[in-house]
């Protein structure tokens, strides 16, 4: 009988990497991978441990699959990644249906953890935060055939004050040129169309190879190399080694999306002083300004912290005049989560919670206004377009669900097709024409080529 195994990968796209890898490990252990979590013989949980609202998730995720150990097939469950990292002693305290806990640097001892549920005992595997995947390890791709993420360093040395990432993930650590270019060659021979580079400050990659020089826009010119791959796009580009070189590449060549996603986090420079960030208001300014400037429009994208210990009404003001004048087509903003073992989570000058979700809600009303505006200045202008879904519409029409090339996938809206005809299919990319344009989806037009 094949030995069935379900899984749950929760938070952050870097994440997601490491349950990739984690599924292939067993696959070539004879495992098939099922969606039903009742039928399944070993089910793994990769948890998140960013912010509280994700830790909630992850524990009730847990909870939710241990049932399965009674009502279903379950004989093993493992829990994987940042919650196992941080709190390995208290989850294997309070929920003994966990069989084995996997640290963020042992995903690779996966096959180690089994082997021990299968001879009936419990195992928390936490070895040096020192691990990173390469192009030689087996990786099954969980997202759609023609769209993959590719890690291409681990860790941070930030050390910003709400953050628990470095304590959990260890050190900055880049992979090689050649390992990373020989992954995405792998990728576009199986299909994969666009590649999204990951860190968690993806504009540092390199620093540690290369005497605290960063290497992103070297790798960028190997990977454009790359036949088969239409698009590259960048996630997580912190502002301190955002180079004028990075925005040439971005702004002239053609695989390169014209999309910079560099989260900020905040303005007002007290509270980015607090925060540990090395980028001062002016600095972030003048990196706007100069993206802002390109003769190529690129989009911006930003992540932003309200509630952190200390803000006042009036460097709340300033953070909201900031989002209306540099008006970013997308914005993601965070409530700030209280963190045990961080520098802030310590201060005794916590926002209360309802200050927090009020604010939240300010800035998210503030964004909608401005990225509604935005996409409404799409229509008529010519785009890319790669088709995700198809779906049956009115009077016998194909409705295609997709996104532009400005659009990150999770993360941004969407883009639809009203009426399709027969032409497309998943993974296609298509040039189309933008005609209406709402607070985060736009609807288009196929345009001939």
């Amino acid at each position: 009988m094949a030995k069935l195994l379900g899984y749950i990968s929760l938070g952050c796209a870097k994440n997601l990497v490491d349950t990739e890898v984690m599924l292939g490990l067993l696959k070539d252990d004879g495992y098939t991978i099922t969606d039903n979590l009742e039928e399944a013989d070993l089910i793994i949980i990769n948890t998140c441990t960013f912010i509280e609202k994700a830790k909630e998730e992850s524990i009730n995720t847990i909870l939710e699959a241990a049932q399965y150990k009674e009502l279903g097939r379950c004989k093993g469950l493992i829990v994987a990644g940042c919650l196992s990292q941080q709190y390995q002693d208290e989850l294997f305290k309070e929920i003994p249906e966990i069989d084995a806990l996997i640290g963020t640097g042992a995903w690779d001892q996966v096959m180690v953890a089994v082997d021990a549920i299968e001879h009936g005992n419990r195992s928390c595997i936490m070895e040096n935060i020192t691990n990173i995947y390469d192009e030689r390890m087996p990786r099954i791709q969980t997202t759609p055939r023609y769209s993959a993420y590719v890690k291409i360093a681990e860790g941070c040395n930030n050390g910003c004050t709400f953050c628990i990432i470095p304590k959990v993930r260890g050190a900055f650590r880049s992979r090689s040129i050649e390992s990373i270019k020989a992954e995405v060659e792998r990728l576009a021979a199986s299909g994969v169309k666009e590649i999204v580079l990951i860190a968690q400050d993806t504009t540092s990659y390199g620093i540690d190879l290369n005497d605290g020089k960063p290497l992103l826009t070297k790798l960028l010119k190997e990977l454009t190399k790359v036949e088969g791959i239409e698009w590259i796009r960048m996630l997580y580009l912190y502002p301190t080694f955002f180079s004028d070189e990075l925005l040439d590449i971005i702004v002239n060549e053609p695989k390169l999306c014209k999309y910079v996603d560099i989260p900020l986090q905040h303005v007002n420079n007290d509270i980015l002083k607090q925060m540990n960030r090395r980028d001062s208001r002016e600095d972030i300014e003048r990196l706007l300004k100069k993206i802002r400037n390109a003769p190529t429009h690129v989009t911006l994208r930003t992540s932003i912290i309200v509630g952190f210990p200390g803000e006042t009404d009036e460097q709340f003001q300033e953070l909201c005049e900031f989002v209306k004048d540099i008006k970013f087509d997308n914005m993601g903003v965070f409530t700030y989560s209280q963190e045990d073992g961080t520098i802030a989570g310590a201060r005794e000058d916590q926002v209360p919670e309802e200050v927090k979700e009020e604010r939240y809600h300010t800035l998210m009303s503030i964004q909608a206004a401005i990225s509604e505006e935005n996409n409404r200045d799409l229509e008529g202008t010519i785009d890319y377009a790669m088709i995700e879904e198809l779906e049956e519409g009115d009077n016998d029409t194909i409705l295609a669900k997709g996104r532009l090339k400005s659009q990150a996938p999770d993360v941004d809206g969407n883009m639809y097709i009203e009426d399709c005809g027969d032409t497309v299919k998943p993974g296609d990319i298509v040039k189309v024409q933008v005609e209406q344009g709402f607070a985060y989806d736009v609807v288009a037009t196929i345009v001939e080529s």
